[in-house]
């Protein structure tokens, strides 16, 4: 089981900025084969919102943050990154980093594709 640890959450105004990290020993981030963001807020489903592999080359996007959001992962520092900009109240969310060691065909975007999962890091945004 990979270990993931997110940070860089709080509360920001609306058209603000805010970039969260998850980061991995570097054990378990070599054993990552691909990662994602998701979010939930309160009485709703858990969304993806980003996800990229390794070498960061391929990303996606849910269609609520893109040109938004922008995923990157740092092999260097053992961490992922999600910087988020022209964020809005609806963007108010918990955010959670999730990782999988298995290659396969399921939506990178989907919870089933994700075994290891972050405690999560709150992300509020006023109007």
């Amino acid at each position: 089981q990979v270990q993931l640890t997110e940070s860089g959450g709080g509360s920001v105004q609306a058209g603000g900025s805010l970039r969260l990290s998850c980061s991995a020993s570097r054990v378990d981030y070599e054993k990552i084969y691909i990662y994602g963001w998701f979010r939930q807020a309160p009485g709703k489903e858990r969304e993806g919102v980003a996800a990229t592999y390794p070498d960061g080359r391929t990303k996606y996007y849910g269609d609520s943050v893109k040109g938004r959001f922008t995923i990157s992962p740092d092999n260097k520092r053992n961490t992922l990154y999600l910087q988020m900009n022209a964020l809005n109240p609806e963007d108010t969310a918990m955010y959670y980093c999730a990782a999988s060691s298995r290659s396969d065909s399921h939506d990178p975007l989907s919870r089933g594709r994700y075994s290891d999962w972050g405690q999560g890091t709150q992300v509020t945004v006023s109007s």
